[in-house]
């Protein structure tokens, strides 16, 4: 049995492809640019989704946490869908802090009258 060196690309997310993850002399830039990516994300779904405010201390903590958990993240978002989810969350949990606000001031404009 002869065993042929096969040329097999890695399976990348479509956010990694456009970065041009593929090629091995634009990885770096494209780790840098998920990284950043995933951090705003991140941090758009932490403030959206978190439902009371924390101390300054903590909240600097948890921010600092994220972006050392991201690191090891960014290189799972190269092969799984994390930036598209976190996406899709962002826009769920902006939709929602929409409706709640209208339905705040829909309740304070009845309790007016």
């Amino acid at each position: 049995m002869i065993l042929s060196a096969v040329n097999v690309e890695p399976r990348m997310t479509p956010i990694a492809q456009w970065l041009g993850a593929t090629d091995p002399e634009n990885f770096v830039f494209a780790y840098t640019m998920l990284y950043i990516i995933l951090n705003i994300l991140t941090v758009i779904v932490f403030n959206l989704g978190f439902a009371r405010k924390l101390v300054f201390l903590k909240t600097v903590m948890v921010y600092i946490l994220m972006l050392i958990g991201n690191v090891a993240i960014t290189f799972l978002a190269f092969s799984l869908p994390i930036i598209e989810s976190l996406f899709v969350a962002a826009v769920v949990l902006g939709i929602y802090k929409i409706q709640l606000r209208r339905h705040k001031q829909e309740e304070g404009a009845a309790a007016e009258k």
